[in-house]
């Protein structure tokens, strides 16, 4: 008799979530490894630029856990081409470099997250656990504001009659703004909605991916549709006149 299989954070589509760890250092990709392999990941790892391109082709991880300092190719231009190549693929960046613009760096490359070195592997791994639960499927359905349509099956948004292309987690964010219409949301209530927990008070994160959105959004001259409303959140409403 058939059963149906129940999506974990380990699972994504009924199979083992696949994790590709890229680090120069080996005691660092074997302790991961390790790690997410007790947690019921399927692991592979890479140790330089190169490789790490060449093992997203073979493996077909649903994330990355990508350090910024590698040999050959950095994981910054590493992130880009991966970034370029997958919209929906998860990357997580490691970077020992805890200054807002070392991390905005990572994140304008197209990292989803990132995690400053030294972490716990209880911290790593709930940021794991976050970014593959984004992945499990979810009804299909059109939401509308304005003149914005998102599919949820597709994860793409169209305003007006131009095509927009979103990743994960500008999709996620964006999920969250259309399902609260003209409400203020607040940063700390938007970054555990879409990245599944809180980041503190540090909100580098979720401002990146609000500028992200607008960009997309407005590309075509479009008016704006997310406000920031200062000491409090952002809100999505109609153009004023």
């Amino acid at each position: 008799m058939a059963t149906d299989i129940v999506p974990t954070p380990t699972a994504v589509f009924g199979r083992p979530a696949r994790v590709l760890v890229v680090d120069d250092d080996e005691n660092v990709t074997n302790m991961l490894r390790r790690a997410l392999s007790f947690e019921g990941y399927a692991v592979a790892t890479a140790r330089d630029g190169n490789d790490a391109l060449k093992k997203t082709l073979e493996f077909a991880p649903d994330l990355v856990v990508l350090d910024i300092m590698l040999p050959a190719i950095d994981g910054v231009e590493v992130c880009r081409r991966l970034r370029a190549g997958d919209p929906q693929l998860a990357i997580l960046m490691l970077t020992a470099k805890d200054a807002a613009a070392d991390q905005v760096v990572g994140l304008d490359a197209g990292a989803d997250d990132y995690l400053v070195k030294p972490f716990t592997l209880d911290v790593l791994t709930a940021r794991v656990r976050a970014q593959l639960r984004r992945k499990e499927p979810s009804e299909v359905e059109l939401v509308r504001f304005a003149d914005l349509v998102l599919d949820t099956g597709t994860h793409s948004a169209r305003r007006g009659t131009r095509e927009i292309a979103l990743t994960t987690t500008e999709y996620d964010l964006l999920l969250q703004f259309m399902r609260h219409p003209r409400q203020v949301l607040e940063k700390e209530q938007l970054t555990e909605k879409v990245w599944g927990y809180d980041f503190g008070g540090n909100y580098n994160v979720l401002e990146v991916y609000v500028r992200y959105l607008r960009q997309k959004l407005e590309a075509a001259g479009e008016p704006r549709l997310i406000h920031t409303l200062r000491g409090a959140g952002y809100v999505l409403r109609e153009p004023t006149a």
